[in-house]
This record gives structure tokens, sequence and C-alpha cells, in this order.
């Protein structure tokens, strides 16, 4: 996995919904900022998780909830966009990260699937 590359994102992209989530509760939104902070922060949490995978296969799993919560990640921050809590600004620079993380956990998924076979 280019580990350290997509540990390194993923860490700094769940401060970036750390942050969103501290501006989305200070202005009393709380329903998507409840969500997104679970789903934003659970990429990252999975990612360094899979490092101490107990096996291949639990590696792969590891990293596919990831992808999973990278793609709910990007579905609140597209309705957040669409309800003006945050501009487009923000969002695109969250959404740049949240879809290269996604391509990288794709990526990553793929080859360790080859690397199974």
């Amino acid at each position: 996995m280019a580990g350290s590359k997509l540990r390194e994102l993923s860490v700094e992209f769940s401060v970036d919904i750390i942050e969103l989530v501290k501006y989305l509760k200070s202005i009393k939104e709380s329903i998507i900022s409840n969500q997104i902070g679970r789903s934003g922060t659970s990429i990252g949490a999975n990612i360094h998780e899979a490092q101490y995978a107990q096996g291949k296969r639990d590696f792969i799993s590891k990293l596919e909830i990831a992808l999973k919560e990278a793609n709910e990640t990007g579905y609140w921050l597209l309705l957040l966009r669409k309800t003006n809590y945050i501009d487009d600004k923000m969002y695109k620079a969250l959404s740049t990260k949240c879809t290269s993380l996604r391509a990288m956990l794709v990526a990553s998924c793929r080859t360790a699937k080859e690397n199974v076979k």
C-alpha cells in the first residue's frame, strides 16, 4: 500500500473534518455534522487499523470499509454545499482530498486483491 502517503492524507483529512464539524456546531448545525464527523474520521481510523490486520483478507476488508466511508463523506460534503452550509471553496478543497483518498483506496484494494490470488 502506498501506506505512508495514504495514512498521511487520511490524518490530514480527518483534521479538516474535525475543523468542519467544529464550525458546523458553532452555527448550530447538528444533523449533518454528526454524520460527516463519524464517516470522515472513520476513513483514517480504518486505514490505520489495516496496518495491523490479521491477514490479507482482513487488510482488504479494512480498506474497503475506509472506501465506503469516503464515499459516504463525499455525499455529506455535497449535501453541505447544496444546503449552503459550506461555500464552493471549502467544498472543492474537502471534496478534492476525499476524491484523492477514494482513488488511493481503490488502487490499494485492487493491488491487495491481486496479491491474494
